[in-house]
């Protein structure tokens, strides 16, 4: 009989941290490295179905993997008789199966795990590895100022990472294209095809169905299309930058009809759950840039921004505000979120669309997010709390500290112009403008009042209204608040009272 191998302590694996080169794994065999399922992680808000069920079956492959390598693995799944469905409860069974009195665990990237984890005796908590930045690195830099601007972060990244520099200087002619990345997309324009996979996870599907976990959504469980490894991962962000990444900075906003991923990556998923490093796509990306002449710096520069820029911002951003940020809501938002979010059940067939897909596909790009249901829950005066609620159950990428910043932030413009220097708010024009939602929908966007009015038109001129006096220092809304000031009379009661009409029957539109 062999001897039973004695322990050092044990090393906790969260379902966002399934990153196979850890130092952990560069001489750790005399640890045990601990992964659970507990549903207090799936129900403290109620989320998608597939995000669920592929954060379970990725976390089941890694712990495999490890395996394969010899690591001791304990894996807690979520309806395992020995299960006691908390991290602090499963600590210390396994502190008493190993006969050991210490934990590591790395560095959550949620304030409610962090707070959790740290109160759990014997823990160490040691980096995460993933970012490019430490948790306190944004609020270090900005440190002296007043604003938090974003760009000025992201040109000291790309200087102190040497990304998409030379000599010393930005490449291009200018840090930043945003502005050329706004096309929507041509008339016979054919869009490739986005990779997916068809795993069955009809096993985990049952056993989430048989553990009473309550979500949302709509699945397959036979052709679950998501990554679930990291070399399913690899093959996802290498497809993208072979057939993709060429058509990506013209068409990263456009909203389509047909095409619900349109020239988007999808690496989101893998990257949040660190089956990818945010340094290989990159580096990925930009080695595309420099040896394929159709990839021109625009598509590059951004691609490369909302990584190395905004998501490292974000990050940052969540570190320096929470646990206050959480409960910012500079317009006093009230109203309940309408029940289509939950259905897609409404007229309005941009919201129709993208409500619908992330039901389908557990996601949507930015652009439906920002400009389709964010911004409509902003106009119709939504509670930021619902929205963040929403968010961050309905999407397969979103986990609180990049979700939080986006919605309530950037979207929703709850924190008062903390990440977002104006509001993200339009009338239908701008939606017509970057895509076909409004070619067959029962709203005319060209209309602003009377029957068949596009609500979006009547609400963002409530909306101005309404909060006249918080813009009225602020320059970026000064045409906006012009433009207001001179209509006449009678077409701004118009207007008022048609909004009124439609937040009277928001169920209904």
């Amino acid at each position: 009989m062999s001897k039973k191998q004695k322990f050092k302590g044990l090393r906790l694996i969260l379902g966002d941290q399934l990153y196979p080169f850890h130092s952990w794994f560069d001489d750790g065999k005399d640890y045990v490295y601990v992964l659970m399922e507990i549903k207090p992680e799936s129900e403290y808000v109620k989320h998608h179905i597939q995000k669920i069920v592929g954060i379970f079956a990725a976390m089941r492959n890694f712990a495999e993997d490890l395996k394969d390598k010899d690591f001791e693995v304990a894996y807690f799944k979520i309806n395992d008789d020995g299960n006691e469905q908390s991290f602090e409860k499963n600590i210390q069974l396994l502190y008493e199966k190993y006969e050991v009195e210490e934990f590591e665990y790395q560095e959550p990237d949620e304030w409610r795990l962090d707070e959790v984890l740290a109160d759990i005796s014997g823990g160490t908590m040691v980096s995460s590895e993933h970012f490019f930045t430490d948790r306190d690195e944004v609020e270090t830099f900005f440190k002296d100022n007043d604003s938090y601007l974003m760009e000025r972060f992201y040109r000291h990244m790309r200087k102190k990472h040497d990304i998409l520099m030379e000599d010393g200087e930005h490449i291009g002619d200018k840090w930043n294209y945003d502005k050329s990345n706004r096309n929507k997309l041509p008339k016979d324009h054919d869009v490739t095809d986005p990779k997916t996979y068809s795993h069955d996870v009809s096993d985990i599907y049952q056993e989430v169905q048989d553990a009473g976990l309550e979500s949302i959504g709509n699945i397959e469980p036979e052709k679950f299309i998501w990554p679930l490894t990291r070399r399913e991962s690899l093959a996802y962000l290498n497809f993208f930058v072979k057939n993709m990444l060429e058509h990506f900075g013209d068409y990263q906003d456009a909203l389509s009809n047909e095409y619900w991923s349109v020239y988007h990556s999808r690496i989101s998923f893998s990257m949040n759950t660190k089956m990818l490093n945010p340094r290989e796509v990159i580096e990925k990306v930009e080695e595309a840039f420099y040896e394929r002449d159709e990839i021109d710096i625009a598509t590059t520069e951004g691609f490369i921004r909302q990584i190395l820029g905004w998501r490292e911002y974000m990050r940052g951003l969540y570190w320096a505000k929470m646990p206050d940020y959480k409960t910012l809501n500079h317009f006093n938002n009230k109203r309940k979120l309408p029940d289509f979010y939950w259905t897609g059940d409404t007229k309005m067939n941009c919201l129709s669309k993208a409500i619908g897909q992330s039901l389908d596909h557990a996601y949507a790009h930015h652009i439906q997010r920002l400009m389709i249901t964010g911004n409509f829950a902003l106009l119709a005066g939504i509670n930021p709390d619902e929205v963040d609620e929403w968010y961050l159950g309905i999407y397969i990428d979103a986990f609180e500290w990049v979700e939080l910043m986006n919605t309530r932030g950037m979207s929703q413009f709850a924190d008062g112009g903390i990440v977002a220097t104006k509001p993200y708010v339009s009338s239908a024009s701008y939606i017509n403008k970057m895509g076909d939602y409004c070619s067959n929908c029962e709203y005319s966007h060209t209309k602003k009042t009377g029957e068949s009015a596009c609500p979006f038109n009547s609400l963002y001129w409530n909306f101005i209204d309404q909060h006249y006096e918080k813009f009225k220092n602020n320059a970026r809304m000064g045409m906006m608040l012009a433009t207001w000031d001179k209509m006449d009379g009678d077409k701004k009661e118009s207007l008022l009272s048609q909004a009124t009409k439609y937040l009277d029957n928001i169920d209904t539109l």
